[in-house]
């Protein structure tokens, strides 16, 4: 299975939390992995942000980042394109969404992903809405809407 993910599910991998175990058992079902160019800063710079509030140590953002270099050397880097960009700018004009997230969802299009998995609920409805098969690994509704 070609399987694309975004920076949201892919971090998960390095963070346990509420969709760690799923994204787990997805990827050891996918026989390709690919991500955006972007996930790999979107992710730094989350582990940054919990480095600056004190709920990383500086060992563990080492660890972590070296894990999340290794993996790069497994995975299908998908870039962004002039025909990503178009896609982009269409699903940003169609859904409620960000310009990132737009762009995970575009590079799982022109990559022609069979699974796309997402930890963010609007980013999961536009690339629904697109075609994918997409997966939501994320809060459940009650507790999203608790926030």
């Amino acid at each position: 299975m070609k399987l694309a993910v975004d920076s949201s599910s892919f971090a998960k991998r390095y963070v346990q939390e509420i969709g760690s175990e799923e994204l787990e058992l997805i990827l050891g079902r996918a026989s390709e992995l690919a991500f955006s160019v972007i996930l790999v800063p979107e992710i730094v710079s989350g582990l940054n942000r919990r480095l600056r509030e004190h709920l990383l140590t500086v060992a563990d953002y080492r660890a972590v980042k070296r894990q999340l270099m290794e993996d790069m050397s497994d995975t299908t880097v998908l870039q962004i394109t002039p025909s990503v960009v178009s896609r982009s700018v269409r699903l940003l004009e169609g859904n409620a969404l960000r310009a990132l997230d737009s762009l995970h969802v575009a590079c799982a299009l022109e990559w022609r992903a069979d699974l796309f998995v997402t930890s963010d609920r609007r980013q999961f409805m536009a690339a629904k809405h697109s075609g994918l098969n997409t997966e939501y690994i994320g809060q459940p509704v009650d507790a999203a809407n608790r926030r």
